[in-house]
């Protein structure tokens, strides 16, 4: 049994100082199998804690349908037989650059507000989590050192009556080690985010002193701390690869050092935004007003472990700098994973239609004078087919899908007429009527961060017919989780002309392991390995393949689903070595 404590200027463990040299690793973006190695190597990079976020709604996804909690358990005991203390973010906001910053998508009320509509989901949720990180505390023998209030609520609102709660009710749960909250170096997020009598702490990828300076004019005394250092970034949909030289990087690290600080590495290492829960960010300067921007499926992060666990040249600097911490020497890197032993194709020797797909799987169909939302539909992830008819006799006209969010494939009488997106919502072509319009509408990934956070998904203003709003919608959603299961869908064979769809077929496997799976000349959707979905490709670049852990692939033939929503390609995905 250990006692944890911060200090006036120092973490003390049983009452002695220790600098709390952590990286950033989320369990739930790392196949479990592997684990174990990623925790090794942030043991060899010279690290001695870990931190996970928690992602509510990856766990919650329909109120009161709570699935493997007991995975966070699982992995802080991981990180226990590893020698790792571990740091513990609970949210129930996260960020993360994960779907709706972690908060489900069916929340009511005032999200991150004392709103009581809001505050009893999370107590209810708390209660089913919490239980997992207090029988692991450092206290009762485990690694659990410090556990989060909220996470960078100084950036979102101020309703300190909100914060004072959610510490109370960790408190009441029975966490018993350090609350600490965490935000950025800036006046009004840290009066904004802090609690008084809880240790704050900065996020920042740059200017430490200038950081701690902040942090000390608000709180005088405490263990300095830099809880996210920035030392990598992550990449949108349609843009540059983003990454951070690593001679730079760990300048900036040892300068955090120098200042007698304790730091975490975000990332340590990133993994992969599985299943489609990559969130989506918006530009537009400090009120994020600006256009969507989705978060690939990598979540790599030009972090010093790599999306496969590999050392990179920004593992090896910072090592350098954290072996000068580090009492004793540190450990070697374990060895990789081993990557597929040769190069493999697929074969797709069947298809069926979306319609076929959304019949077999799709919700219930609502109909009403006005688009629902996904919300409304229940879709967290996934898809929502739209159907309105544009009555008739009338002359072409304009059709506008207003307030889209996110994408949509759009169907006049059966032809494909164009896509609309939240830039581009009018058809290129006016159509008249009698018509039936479809609208197949797609989300990007819920914002994350910002004031934009929580916003719906879906047709969110209506369909416009020139100026005249269509009513009598009809619609249907398609969760993507119910695509796990699909011995319902009728398949045949593909009729060869790349038309959207739900593909499916095998891929023979020769020294599984770890694997690239590329789809060229394929668009947008997903795809499924042995019933795991590795998450949303997308020809837009800049990632080009999608990450799969060698623990999803068996020797031997495996299954491989590909869900298409514009164009697939006659080349079938094909699957390499990392």
């Amino acid at each position: 049994m250990n006692d944890f404590a911060v200090g006036d200027t120092a973490f003390l463990l049983d009452g002695r100082p220790v600098r709390l040299l952590s990286g950033a690793l989320h369990y739930f973006r790392v196949h479990e199998e592997q684990w174990d190695h990623r925790l090794a190597m942030l043991r060899a990079m010279g690290l001695n804690c870990v931190e996970t976020y928690v992602p509510w709604n990856l766990h919650e996804p329909r109120p009161g349908e709570f699935r493997d909690v007991a995975a966070l358990g699982r992995f802080l005991d991981a990180a226990r037989r590893a020698g790792l203390w571990a740091i513990v973010r609970p949210g129930p906001y996260i960020c993360a650059e994960w779907e709706n910053g972690g908060l489900p998508h069916w929340v009511p009320g005032h999200a991150r507000t004392r709103d009581e509509r809001f505050l009893r989901p999370v107590r209810d949720w708390f209660r089913r989590l919490l239980p997992e990180v207090v029988a692991r505390q450092v206290d009762r023998g485990g690694p659990v050192i410090m556990v989060q209030v909220e996470n960078e609520y100084g950036s979102y609102g101020s309703d300190a009556a909100y914060l004072s709660w959610l510490a109370g009710l960790l408190r009441a749960e029975g966490v018993t080690v350090p609350l600490f909250t965490s935000d950025g170096p800036e006046d009004h997020m840290l009066s904004g985010g802090s609690v008084p009598g809880v240790l704050a702490t900065v996020n920042f990828g740059s200017h430490a002193r200038e950081a701690f300076e902040a942090l000390r004019r608000h709180r005088p005394d405490g263990p300095l701390m830099c809880m996210e250092f920035w030392c990598g970034w992550f990449d949108h949909w349609g843009a540059e690869h983003v990454v951070r030289d690593p001679r730079e990087a760990a300048s900036v690290l040892r300068e955090i050092l120098e200042c007698g600080a304790s730091v975490n590495l975000y990332m340590a290492h990133g993994g992969t935004s599985f299943a489609g829960w990559a969130g989506a960010n918006r530009g537009g300067g400090d009120l994020h007003d600006g256009p969507l921007e989705p978060d690939v499926t990598s979540y790599d992060y030009d972090a010093p472990i790599d999306e496969a666990g590999r050392p990179t040249a920004k593992f090896w600097a910072f090592r350098e700098v954290l072996a000068a911490y580090a009492e004793g020497p540190l450990p070697e890197p374990p060895p990789p994973p081993a990557p597929l032993a040769a190069p493999t194709g697929a074969r797709l020797t069947a298809w069926a239609p979306l319609e076929a797909v959304l019949e077999a799987r799709g919700g219930a169909e609502v109909s009403g004078p006005v688009p629902p939302t996904f919300e409304e539909l229940d879709v967290d992830r996934g898809l929502v087919r739209y159907e309105v008819r544009v009555p008739g006799p009338r002359q072409p006209y304009p059709l506008t899908a207003r307030g889209l969010r996110d994408i949509a494939v759009v169907y006049v009488d059966g032809e494909r007429a164009g896509i609309l997106t939240e830039e581009d919502e009018r058809l290129p072509e006016p159509v008249g009527g009698h018509a039936r319009v479809e609208l197949w509408v797609e989300s990007l990934g819920r914002v994350n961060y910002g004031p934009r956070c929580g916003e719906a998904k879906g047709i969110t203003g209506g369909i416009l017919h020139e100026r005249q709003y269509l009513h009598d919608v009809r619609a249907r959603g398609l969760r993507l989780d119910d695509l796990d299961d699909v011995s319902a869908v009728p398949f045949r064979e593909p009729d060869g002309t790349g038309a959207p769809g739900l593909y499916r077929g095998t891929v023979t496997v020769r020294g599984a392991g770890d694997a690239l799976l590329e789809l060229p000349g394929w668009t947008r959707g997903f795809v499924w390995v042995n019933g795991f979905c590795l998450g949303r490709y997308w020809s837009a670049g800049p990632q080009q393949a999608l990450f799969v852990p060698g623990p999803v692939l068996r020797e031997g033939e495996n299954e491989v689903r590909v869900l298409e929503f514009e164009s697939a390609s006659a080349q079938p995905p094909a699957l390499r070595g990392v």
